[in-house]
């Protein structure tokens, strides 16, 4: 597939008044994919997400992960001539990104209504924790906290032990939904001319990523549980220990994946049709049986020899890896999944984005210093140095 200006969305202007995870990552993805993203922040620090730790090179992860390819210019809001300046960057743009806290977007003169009245073409995402409407509208909302309000830490982790998911699993659910409706807004309006307001709650986001939990739930009268590892409508689906003290995964989808397996790696063809083995539904409710099988057989050989094996059989399987075999792991490289993406602080390695476009490279951009381009962006739009300066003495950058 080609593009006729290279990038998918080569042309498209995005303003993002923006912090934290769920915004962030909807815009760094349009970045990725050809959109110039001006990046609004706060002068007295800038997004909140820069301060989180000093891990990449003094950079904080978060930041570096969340913001490549985009423009950061600082401009103090609660003043009038820096509301002004985002005025004028807004009536330049396609697409409008903000998560303030419920309501604050609104109160500087941003909310959707308002700008879309200006602007009919404008497409508006507003991003919050629950919504704009309904009794939790105006709750603080952070990732954790929305994982455990929405059930999600309530299937996760052991039995014993709710936990949140390892990664901020609401924040990129918001994000990932934020991405594809201003896609689908960006194609609506090339036919029809109008843009689209859009609103993303990490909630219904994370409600909607709860699937079949939700539905087994309804249908059961039965919260599912957290089941650590495994599954808690097949068996075997699990870690089982290996000669290596490695874990390793075991995925039997269907009973006649469990047929090659009993015969292929448990070596007991018969349990194929023994009724107390045979099907998943009672393997399921004997899953301490089944597994106490499995685990004793993967016990008595190394992880690889493990793998090995189930490979050859088309059966499911994985290494319980760590964050650190991610970075050197060999189907990364051999798929060059790896670029160079400069910071302020030295070059780091970044994955390219998992979508890709046959014939095109994405680009990976710079990060970018906190206000680095405030004033290129003012040049750009008719600020002389004069101007400039008189905007910094009022405190507006």
């Amino acid at each position: 597939m080609t593009f006729a200006k290279g990038l998918p969305l080569d042309g498209v202007t995005v303003v993002a008044l923006e912090h934290a995870v769920a915004a962030p990552l909807a815009t760094r993805h349009l970045a990725d994919l050809g959109a110039r993203v001006v990046k609004v922040e706060r002068p007295d620090g800038g997004d909140f997400a820069r301060g989180y730790d000093r891990t990449v090179h003094g950079m904080a992860s978060h930041f570096v992960w969340l913001n490549r390819g985009k423009e950061s210019i600082t401009l103090d809001l609660k003043t009038a001539e820096g509301r002004a300046v985002l005025a004028q960057l807004v009536a330049g743009a396609d697409v409008f990104v903000q998560n303030l806290a419920p309501g604050a977007a609104a109160r500087l003169g941003f909310g959707s209504a308002a700008l879309r009245e200006r602007d009919p073409r404008l497409i508006t995402v507003d991003m919050s924790g629950y919504g704009s409407t309904g009794p939790y509208r105006d709750k603080r909302a952070y990732d954790m906290l929305i994982q455990c309000e929405a059930g999600l830490a309530s299937v996760t982790g052991p039995a014993e032990q709710a936990v949140k998911t390892g990664v901020p699993t609401s924040d990129i659910a918001a994000g990932m939904y934020a991405l594809s409706a201003t896609m689908a807004a960006l194609v609506g309006r090339a036919g029809s001319g109008e843009g689209a307001a859009i609103e993303i709650s990490m909630f219904e986001a994370t409600a909607e990523w709860l699937g079949y939990q939700l539905y087994y739930t309804q249908g059961s009268g039965v919260s599912p549980g957290r089941a650590g590892l495994s599954h808690p409508s097949l068996a075997p689906y699990d870690a089982y220990p290996t000669a290596d003290d490695r874990l390793v995964l075991i995925g039997v989808q269907n009973d006649r994946e469990w047929a090659r397996f009993a015969a292929g790696f448990l070596d007991r063809p018969e349990l194929a049709d023994d009724p107390l083995w045979a099907t998943n539904v009672v393997r399921a409710r004997r899953r301490r049986v089944v597994d106490a099988l499995v685990g004793g057989r993967t016990a008595t050989m190394t992880v690889e020899e493990v793998i090995a094996r189930l490979d050859g059989l088309g059966i499911a399987s994985a290494r319980l890896n760590e964050v650190g075999d991610l970075l050197g792991h060999p189907q990364l490289a051999a798929r060059d999944r790896w670029r160079p993406v400069a910071t302020p602080v030295g070059e780091v390695r970044g994955l390219l984005p998992p979508f890709g476009f046959a014939g095109v490279e994405l680009p990976m951009g710079p990060v970018p210093a906190l206000g680095e381009h405030t004033e290129d962006v003012l040049a750009a739009l008719g600020y002389g140095p004069e101007r400039i300066a008189a905007l910094r003495a009022a405190g507006a950058l």
